[in-house]
């Protein structure tokens, strides 16, 4: 295939027009990068997977969550309220009881307060550290210097297959991931069986917003993002 699929190229208009509900959109002049151009045999494969009476309800009720998000007033459309929320409201309307909150021990007291949140929704919470089982960082080949609080200290690995493996085990219905490393949150997403989501992303530097990096990508305080790597 010649061309690749670039969304982010993309004005933005031809999936998503400000048309009314009784027209079709157009794609006579999207782009040749266009998805929706190029990969109809996805597309319609994709698509079967609605068919599935459980899958199409599971994304009829996200379609109705994001609704659900915002709200009409004299101004205009506004968002109303946060993701915590949203999660909960999403959990509630697919009849979920049980939740597993996989989280980072950086987050620990976050997560104690989420739990907190949950419970007192009726939800039963089973949370698993991301330090769970207390191996040491060499079962998987660090070296002694490698080791965050140097190399004189034992330190636990970070451990998300045997966190996803003991949600699974527990028969959660949804799980919530809060701060896990990135690679580390992959192999739980990875390893998870149950339907997720991820309630918070770890970013160290920006108090776990890691878009306010990116909105600073254009100045001098992360205008290096922007530089192209060296050849």
């Amino acid at each position: 295939m010649s061309e690749k699929s670039q969304c982010t190229q993309c004005s933005g208009i031809f999936c998503y027009p400000n048309i009314a509900a009784n027209q079709h959109p157009n794609f006579d002049e999207a782009p040749a990068f266009c998805p929706t151009k190029l990969r109809t045999d996805i597309i319609g494969e994709a698509l079967s997977h609605y068919d599935s009476e459980e899958v199409k309800e599971f994304a009829r009720l996200a379609s109705v969550q994001e609704f659900e998000c915002y709200e009409h007033t004299p101004d205009g459309i506004r968002t109303r309220i946060p993701r915590i929320e949203e999660t909960v409201q999403f959990a509630q309307k697919n009849g979920f009881k049980r939740l597993g909150l996989a989280f980072c021990s950086g987050l620990a007291n976050e997560a104690r307060i989420v739990v907190d949140i949950l419970e007192r929704r009726g939800f039963e919470v089973i949370s698993v550290c991301c330090k769970v089982g207390a191996i040491p960082k060499e079962r998987i080949g660090i070296e002694p210097e490698e080791k965050i609080s140097g190399p004189k200290f034992y330190e636990s690995m970070c451990n998300p297959i045997t966190q996803a493996e003991i949600l699974n085990e527990e028969g959660v219905d949804f799980n919530i991931l809060i701060g896990l490393c990135v690679g580390h949150d992959s192999l739980f997403i990875k390893y998870c069986q149950a339907p997720m989501t991820v309630l918070a992303v770890k970013d160290r530097v920006t108090g776990h917003n890691p878009l306010a990096a990116i909105y600073l990508s254009h100045g001098p305080y992360y205008g290096r993002l922007r530089r192209r790597a060296q050849a």
